[in-house]
């Protein structure tokens, strides 16, 4: 099959062409040059501006892909919030892009999205719950998920929340930064008052690919982690996995500085996807226990 991932520089992006290559032929479209590993087979790789309007749905209607992974996106919250008419050219004219090429070609949709299109005054959230956005970055990511569920007959919006990897070239997160100071003998901040889900980037790729080549699931489906918690909390579970000691200090989200606001009574509910995929969601240590293995093994000389 032809299948399509955009967003292959990012977290789940890049765990997803890991995990096509070598069984389907793959597009892997991102910003600027290519981060993925040397040698994937079946993988070729396309820059492509998001924000152009019409450079995607150009490389997507080219191929002739039969399924997409719209996993592109401005994720910059703090950005976005500085520059709102490129999130919305990225986050929302991508995906329409994405979505448009999908209803041309009759392929198959899967849109990434997050929790942050909740206001996080009740979390966690079921799908059925009411989005409502308090940042630029979140209005526009619930509006490419209008755009996707219109543009696009054969579609879904896959959820994700506080994405994480340990893979080798994956940017720096809160859970790498976490380990990395401490390794350091550096003190963490981290948010006493922000309640999350988290999720490890190669079980997020598996859920959706799983979602975008195996089920015909129509509409919004979170496929983050199983578990809530506050940052603090899931600092020290990090430092406890990784046997490292060292000061985790308690913050208040609204003591940081921060230029966009965060829902705090966040995360996402996933029974539904729990019991829908054939890959389940991960629990809190499940995924630390990857993550670990993951953070091992880029420490292995190649």
């Amino acid at each position: 099959m032809r299948v399509a991932v955009t967003g292959a520089n990012g977290l789940v992006g890049a765990e997803a062409v890991a995990q096509l290559a070598g069984r389907h032929e793959v597009l892997a479209l991102g910003r600027g040059a290519s981060r993925l590993p040397a040698g994937l087979a079946g993988v070729r790789y396309l820059a492509a501006d998001l924000g152009d309007g019409i450079a995607l749905e150009r490389a997507l209607l080219d191929f002739r892909a039969e399924a997409v992974l719209h996993a592109g996106a401005d994720t910059d919250v703090d950005g976005c919030q500085r520059e709102p008419g490129r999130a919305w050219r990225v986050n929302v004219g991508g995906t329409e892009q994405a979505a448009r090429a999908c209803r041309a070609l009759r392929a198959r949709l899967v849109a990434l999205s997050t929790d942050y299109v909740f206001d996080g005054a009740a979390g966690p959230y079921r799908e059925e719950d009411l989005p409502n956005p308090l940042s630029a970055y979140a209005r526009t990511k619930r509006c490419g998920e209008e755009a996707a569920l219109l543009l696009a007959p054969d579609r879904a919006v896959a959820r994700v929340a506080v994405v994480y990897s340990g893979r080798p070239g994956a940017r720096p997160t809160f859970p790498s930064q976490v380990v990395e100071q401490l390794t350091r003998g550096e003190p963490v901040r981290a948010f006493s008052d922000q309640q999350i889900s988290t999720t490890l980037a190669a079980n997020a790729a598996e859920m959706v690919l799983e979602l975008l080549l195996e089920s015909g699931y129509q509409g919004v489906l979170h496929t983050a982690g199983e578990g809530v918690l506050d940052r603090l909390a899931f600092a020290r579970r990090l430092a406890a996995r990784f046997g490292l000691r060292g000061e985790i200090v308690p913050v208040r989200t609204a003591d940081a500085g921060l230029g966009a606001p965060r829902p705090l009574k966040a995360g996402l509910r996933v029974e539904r996807a729990a019991a829908l995929l054939r890959h389940r969601p991960l629990t809190i240590d499940q995924a630390l226990d990857r993550f670990h293995a993951e953070w091992q093994a880029r420490l292995v000389p190649s």
